[in-house]
């Protein structure tokens, strides 16, 4: 029995999340979308996730577990559009406690909505240890602004047929782009900023946020409908400066929703897999 299971139930929140046209704007330069001029990305989702994942792993029972911690799963759907001007809450429950010796896997759920009705629901699993991860062999930071080719947004893409590719979108991350990140969205991990934060946790060094390439992914799907749910798994870290690909099929297509699996690559390598559902 792990001593986190008296969290199942407590819930965290409301938080309030301004979504103002500078933040939503702010956001959207950050993960490299442009195609959500005047209305708001699906993956402002993220923003939501840290209005109230910070009050849960600083929680002074969890807080202690966090020595060890990633981000292994996500999911996230999508109730309706979102619109610049409303004031959401946010919600988090602790939904379920496993113990696998000395790591814990915690399910976090997520509710946002506004006046207007619910948004968005989400479910994160983070796995902690209050014991240090096995540290990786160090490597070098690049320099700051060192940041490899992607692609820029280029409008609605025609909805391939089942079982064909999608169009790789190519992205990547400099040093630089992960603190706009985290200004943007909230999520000041310090692995993802500070060399020897990093290293504490077991790393060779920082690497790139989990839910920035989760955003990566949703801007590829968004190219061939409205995203209307998506469930990740993170696989292996990315590093700043690493050129990394999104790569896609279409798994299937049903009268009003196709489903997309999804991979983010680099050097021939699943860092992130999910699926997508969007409508067309």
């Amino acid at each position: 029995m792990s001593v986190l299971d008296d969290l199942i139930g407590t819930s965290y929140g409301p938080f309030p999340l301004a979504v103002t046209s500078d933040r939503v704007a702010g956001f959207s330069s950050a993960i490299g979308e442009s195609g959500f001029v005047g209305s708001v990305s699906p993956m402002f989702a993220n923003v939501a996730l840290f209005a109230a994942a910070p009050a849960l792993l600083e929680d002074e029972v969890v807080n202690p577990f966090t020595r060890s911690l990633i981000h292994s799963e996500q999911s996230f759907s999508w109730l309706r559009p979102l619109a610049v001007g409303e004031e959401i809450e946010v919600v988090g429950t602790v939904q379920a406690v496993r113990a696998r010796g000395p790591l814990h896997l915690v399910t976090f759920s997520l509710e946002a909505g506004s006046d207007q009705g619910p948004w968005l629901t989400g479910s994160s699993v983070f796995l902690m240890s209050d014991q240090a991860a096995a540290t990786a062999a160090e490597t070098s930071e690049p320099d700051a602004d060192d940041r490899p080719p992607s692609d820029a947004d280029n409008g609605p893409l025609q909805l391939p047929a089942e079982g064909e590719q999608l169009v790789d979108l190519r992205c990547g991350a400099s040093r630089s782009d992960l603190m706009r990140y985290a200004a943007a969205s909230e999520d000041w991990n310090p692995i993802h900023l500070d060399h020897d934060a990093a290293r504490a946790a077991g790393l060779g060094g920082v690497i790139v946020h989990g839910l920035l390439m989760a955003a990566w992914m949703g801007r590829l799907a968004g190219r061939y409908g409205v995203l209307e749910s998506m469930r990740l798994r993170f696989r292996n870290p990315l590093r700043p400066a690493v050129a990394a690909r999104v790569t896609g099929v279409v798994r299937g297509i049903a009268a009003d929703a196709a489903e997309l699996d999804l991979a983010l690559m680099a050097d021939d390598q699943r860092l992130v897999t999910a699926s997508a559902s969007v409508t067309p």
